[in-house]
């Protein structure tokens, strides 16, 4: 991730625009009912997406065709839930190829899938849980931008994987080929992006604490809900 301009075969390129458009569409019917809502949520959706494209340019070469970098997408689901992140994602991956020749065109479904969709997801799920298990919450941001971030780098190998299997041992061979590779650059750079994960969400409870209680990220007891 970000899977470079054409280097997936075509029919896969198509299928995960197929799986990827209704995930983006219904992505930004969520950012559009909550920005006419709420116009203070604003602010929020422009720094989720502003913090998503900040630390997904900051790329290391890492797989043939593929490159390792946090992800950023956690934050975002944790405030507005996994559905914007497919939306906001998308923006960015999109400005990223034009503009930083980072990712592709041919490929910004198979980014987008990984990215704005199966990482969010992971990432709010583990943040879901470690509410519901009452741990504190900067715990479960933590969780859930590492979370997210893994996530992301799994579905990329898997999407790798599929479209160049080992002549030997297949898929599983070809994943376990791409995974041990990210991994020497992504488990540090998950852990890195769970800590600075932490410290802005602390700024966001300073300065945009109604927001927050208002999205039921917080309670007035600073416990977050599912």
């Amino acid at each position: 991730m970000h899977i470079a301009e054409g280097f997936l075969p075509a029919a896969h390129a198509v299928a995960w625009f197929a799986v990827s458009t209704p995930f983006i569409v219904h992505g930004a019917r969520c950012v559009i009912k909550e920005s006419r809502e709420h116009p203070d949520s604003r602010l929020l959706l422009a720094a989720a997406g502003a913090f998503t494209f900040v630390l997904s340019s900051i790329k290391l070469p890492s797989v043939t065709g593929s490159s390792s970098h946090p992800t950023g997408t956690g934050l975002g689901a944790v405030l507005f839930k996994p559905p914007v992140m497919a939306f906001l994602a998308t923006i960015v991956l999109l400005f990223q190829a034009l503009l930083l020749a980072h990712g592709g065109l041919t490929t910004l479904g198979a980014n987008v899938f990984s990215m704005g969709i199966a990482g969010p997801w992971v990432g709010y799920g583990c943040f879901v849980l470690a509410r519901r298990l009452n741990w504190n919450v900067n715990v479960g941001v933590f969780l859930a931008l590492a979370m997210a971030d893994l996530a992301t780098y799994v579905v990329t190998s898997l999407q790798l994987g599929l479209a160049f299997p080992d002549p030997v041992s297949g898929l599983a061979g070809s994943m376990a080929k791409f995974l041990g590779i990210f991994a020497i650059s992504q488990l540090p750079l998950a852990l890195a992006e769970g800590i600075l994960g932490v410290l802005v969400f602390r700024v966001l409870t300073d300065v945009a604490r109604p927001q927050l209680e208002r999205l039921q990220v917080l309670r007035a007891s600073k416990l977050a809900v599912a």
